[in-house]
């Protein structure tokens, strides 16, 4: 009896397991209808826009260097300061070469010598012209004599005050030892200290920055863009730029400068670009921000447009599946379109469909 019942189990799960699999195979012989969403053209406004990364710079900053060379002995400024133009910013302390001391001492000298010497013979001739032994004439070249040899004496002792002081004795207030803003503006950068030495600028050297000055109420933003975009940009074309440092600050600017050559960066051509920035009364922008610019290239309004998603491409055309007919089973028709401007999701749709064409979509279900 047991080995009975045991065939019988057997055969049953047997059974079970042809059932099973029949029933399996019929299943997937029937097929599934796989159905998809629709999608209707609309009319939108559609714009292709860049972003440009550089950085936010004033349009000129000025290097103010010294005119002569010596030791800073003061500084006026600190960076951050506003300065007017003229303002002195720093004091130098000359230290004067030997043989250009050495020489001017001598002039002194000598000038001094040839004053007393003129002097004497003035002395002389003005009591012979008094009685009457020299004639008028000899009288007034004497005394012209004793004017220009005064005259030598005084540029003797400028010349040696220059050269051992830095300072004219004559015009002290022009002195070459005080280091004046050229420009009115903002102080960037003072990149010297108290005891530093400073040259002036010669034909083998820059010469010694005293202090950075720029206006920073006229800003440029300097950026690049790429080689394959740079011919859809003009000068005179609004940008809106944005500063990663300044939340929810927007600024205006124009592309005044694009350059003609490009330059080559890790495998790309890139061209810089320069743009006007307009810096609002109320707002503190600093040299050096690390800023984006967004330029709107071209654009387009009212137009048929579709998600990018339902084109299908084919080389250099594009289709769309357009619905025929959804009883008893959705039927699409493949179909050509002209597509025009593209923001990246929604593409311009030129010819092929209009606002009443239902296109197909994504799957739904199978």
């Amino acid at each position: 009896m047991m080995k009975k019942a045991l065939k019988w189990v057997i055969w049953a799960v047997v059974a079970a397991i042809f059932s099973g699999t029949f029933i399996y195979l019929y299943k997937n012989s029937k097929g599934h209808e796989t159905r998809y969403e629709v999608v209707r053209p609309s009319v939108a406004d559609l714009s292709r826009s860049t972003l440009l990364t550089g950085s936010i710079e004033p349009r000129d900053e000025v290097m103010v260097k010294p005119q002569i060379s010596g030791i800073i002995s003061e500084i006026m400024v600190e960076a951050g300061d506003y300065v007017k133009e003229g303002d002195v910013i720093a004091r130098i302390k000359v230290i004067p070469e030997e043989s250009q001391l050495s020489s001017a001492q001598n002039r002194v000298k000598v000038a001094a010598q040839n004053l007393e010497l003129a002097r004497s013979k003035h002395s002389r001739t003005a009591e012979l012209y008094g009685k009457k032994y020299v004639s008028r004439e000899e009288y007034e070249e004497s005394e012209t004599s004793l004017r220009n040899a005064e005259l030598e004496k005084v540029a003797a002792e400028d010349a040696l005050s220059i050269v051992r002081d830095g300072v004219s004795s004559t015009n002290a207030q022009q002195s070459n030892t005080l280091v004046r803003a050229t420009i009115t503006g903002l102080v960037l950068d003072v990149p010297v200290k108290v005891g530093s030495s400073v040259i002036q600028a010669n034909t083998f050297n820059d010469g010694t920055t005293i202090a950075s000055l720029a206006d920073m109420n006229d800003l440029i933003f300097k950026g690049k863009v790429d080689e394959t975009e740079v011919g859809l940009l003009n000068t005179g074309m609004p940008v809106t730029i944005t500063i990663g440092a300044l939340r929810d600050v927007e600024l205006d600017a124009t592309i005044e400068y694009i350059s003609p050559k490009a330059v080559s960066e890790n495998g790309a051509n890139t061209f810089e670009i320069k743009a006007a920035v307009v810096v609002p009364a109320d707002q503190t922008i600093r040299s050096g921000y690390s800023a984006n610019a967004a330029v709107t290239l071209s654009e387009v309004n009212g137009v048929v447009s579709l998600p990018e998603g339902v084109l299908e491409f084919e080389g250099d055309k594009a289709y769309v599946y357009v619905l025929q007919d959804s009883v008893p089973s959705q039927r699409f028709e493949r179909r050509h379109i002209v597509t025009g401007l593209s923001d990246g999701l929604t593409v311009e749709v030129k010819e092929g469909v209009d606002t009443t064409a239902l296109v197909r979509g994504n799957v739904i279900a199978e």
